[in-house]
């Protein structure tokens, strides 16, 4: 029997901000516990206040530089409701619907091929050296040039619509402040059979290494849990605008066609000491059993069908694996992204032939209110602004449910299936150890990750520490 110990993996950088991992082990050497701690302290939701409120599609852009368009979008959406406006005109919300879509794209594609692939083609345990998107070019050319122009497609999607490829201002309170240009249409739609092509090739391989893996995927990092979304009013899968859907695990109803505004009235948000991400959880089911999963597995999860054909059908693909029930693999959610951005290339698709695109009506007014909220389905999940503003103008509340915190429970109870399943009885820490720890938090895609770590090494220091403080072995990776 030997002394408790602690082991620490400091700084894991793969979410939004700065956060750690401990794993406690017993004096049976087994794991008794493995949390993921964020450890930076933002403090956004109290800096905005007393700004104005047209500037907080903006501002608000600035939380993130990989997904700036979501907090873009779901911030103008609560602006719309604090000028009045319920229902924009066409062309605006097509405009922004388009934006979104390159956004998502590109964000996944981001993911899966410089953080995701690696692993998936090289193998969990392959030399650290190897596990990174220049391998990727080096060993796969042409998978890998697919992967840059596919980002490029979508990043171009954003600048067309919102004036700059990061941080861009197209959507404001009550519309958008252009439309699109036919020569711009145009160079899209020569472009776009192609992109459908690659999208459905890259579904091929996360599908494929999905069903070749069965067991490692059922068993890595996965566990039953709620499941919650946006859905359209039929319960397709919409990814800009719905109502909130939740399900347990065997797919049974929590709450559905909630109005977003009410979020309040079904969401609780955990505070623990050790970190200063908080814990959602479902009101009428409590902390314990109320914790929940958002981001693309859940989404095809909560969604009934999908709205375009080629994504519809990889849908159902994908249900038939657990004959229809909710899919709580962890790992399943590569598959999942990737049927994403087949639904937002047809999405796109769609959307560049509609003629509202080049329209002139871009804004509408309505009657001044003081409280609005805006949901969206960000890549990585649902995600949630809320906002108060007072008779000068300026915000008086702010706050803000992003996805990794809806995701917080899950990241961290996959760590520790991780943990348990290769930590416990080991007195040694291995390099093979830190990536599989690295594998369960980067299959929920947490914020920041894609633009921080492009090696797809996360720097980590691990230090393996008996009852008395003493240093037993120490491990480190630098990026």
């Amino acid at each position: 029997m030997t002394e408790p110990r602690l082991i620490e993996i400091s700084p894991v950088t793969r979410v939004e901000g700065h956060g750690k991992v401990t794993i406690h082990l017993n004096r049976d050497n087994q794991v008794d516990e493995a949390r993921l701690h964020v450890v930076e302290f933002r403090g956004f939701e109290r800096f905005i206040r007393g700004r104005l409120y047209w500037e907080v599609p903006v501002i608000v852009q600035r939380l993130c530089g990989i997904c700036p368009v979501s907090h873009h979008l779901a911030g103008a959406k609560a602006m719309d409701q604090i000028v009045g406006v319920d229902v924009l005109p066409p062309t605006a919300e097509k405009m922004r619907r388009l934006m979104h879509y390159g956004q998502v794209m590109q964000s996944h594609v981001l993911h899966f091929f410089h953080l995701a692939a690696p692993d998936l083609l090289f193998g969990f345990e392959a030399p650290a050296e190897r596990r990174n998107v220049f391998e990727i070019l080096r060993e796969k050319p042409e998978l890998g040039r697919r992967a840059i122009l596919m980002r490029q497609f979508g990043q171009e999607i954003i600048e067309a619509t919102a004036g700059k490829k990061i941080h861009g201002t197209g959507a404001i309170p009550g519309g958008i402040n252009r439309n699109l240009p036919v020569g711009t249409r145009d160079r899209f739609l020569a472009r776009i059979d192609e992109m459908q092509r690659w999208a459905l090739d890259a579904l091929a391989i996360a599908r494929d290494y999905t069903l070749a893996n069965a067991g490692l995927v059922a068993g890595f990092g996965s566990f039953s849990s709620n499941h919650m979304s946006l859905v359209r009013d039929d319960g397709a899968l919409d990814l800009y605008h719905g109502r909130l859907r939740a399900i347990t695990a065997d797919g049974g109803t929590i709450f559905d066609g909630l109005n977003y505004n009410d979020y309040h009235k079904v969401l609780v948000e955990d505070v623990r000491s050790w970190s200063y991400m908080k814990f959602p959880f479902i009101r009428a089911l409590g902390p314990e059993a109320g914790w929940y999963r958002v981001g693309p597995l859940s989404r095809m999860n909560t969604a009934r069908f999908i709205d375009t054909p080629l994504a519809d059908a990889a849908h159902r693909e994908l249900r038939a694996v657990t004959g229809g029930a909710p899919n709580n693999s962890t790992l399943t959610a590569h598959w999942a992204r990737m049927i994403e951005v087949v639904h937002c290339v047809e999405k796109i698709h769609a959307l560049l032939l509609d003629p509202d695109l080049q329209g002139s009506d871009l804004v509408a007014k309505g009657e001044r209110r003081f409280e609005g909220v805006g949901v969206i389905e960000a890549p990585r999940g649902n995600l949630i602004h809320h906002y108060r503003v007072d008779e000068n103008d300026q915000i008086t509340f702010c706050n803000l449910i992003v996805s990794t915190t809806h995701n917080n429970e899950g990241m961290n109870r996959a760590v520790k299936d991780v943990a348990v399943k290769h930590l416990s009885g080991k007195d040694k820490i291995t390099e093979g150890m830190l990536n599989q720890v690295e594998v369960a938090i980067r299959a929920y895609d947490p914020c920041l990750s894609c633009a921080t770590h492009a090696l797809g090494q996360m720097p980590l220091q691990i230090d393996l520490i008996d009852a008395s403080g003493r240093l037993i072995d120490q491990a480190s990776r630098d990026a």
